[in-house]
């Protein structure tokens, strides 16, 4: 049994990007105000971003450019020495698509707050069918 705690809290960092992913998940789901919902979207893609720079990262391993030695000759290349570049890349993309669509997001709020003076969703959608 302190062999399945000790290896599941040797994983605390999962933990945690499920709880924010939780965390994120509910505001998506069960508030009712607009500006919420969007804050637990970019919390939801925050945690995302971050369990997927956390795989890519890799103990005692280096920065993958190939170095030479002294003679100018290539030294042998063991790909278990390098850290995989890819997860951290892609993750920059995935940031500035997250920006991007907080932005965006943010305002068709202030749109839909200028046009129905508020931003919940009950009233909005009672709004759009007549029955205010």
């Amino acid at each position: 049994m302190s062999e399945i705690l000790t290896t599941i809290m040797s994983k605390y960092n999962y933990w945690g990007f499920i709880l924010l992913m939780m965390i994120g998940l509910y505001a998506m789901i069960a508030k009712k105000n607009l500006v919420k919902k969007i804050i637990g979207m970019n919390i939801f893609q925050t945690a995302i971003i971050l369990f997927y720079v956390s795989i890519g990262a890799k103990r005692g391993a280096t920065i993958p450019i190939i170095s030479h030695g002294p003679d100018g000759e290539s030294q042998m290349i063991r790909a278990a020495q390098y850290i995989n570049p890819l997860p951290h890349v892609l993750m920059l993309t995935a940031i500035v698509v997250s920006v991007a669509t907080l932005g965006v997001a943010l305002a068709l709020a202030m749109k839909i707050y200028r046009q129905y003076n508020t931003l919940e969703e009950d009233v909005i959608n009672r709004k759009i069918r007549g029955q205010m």
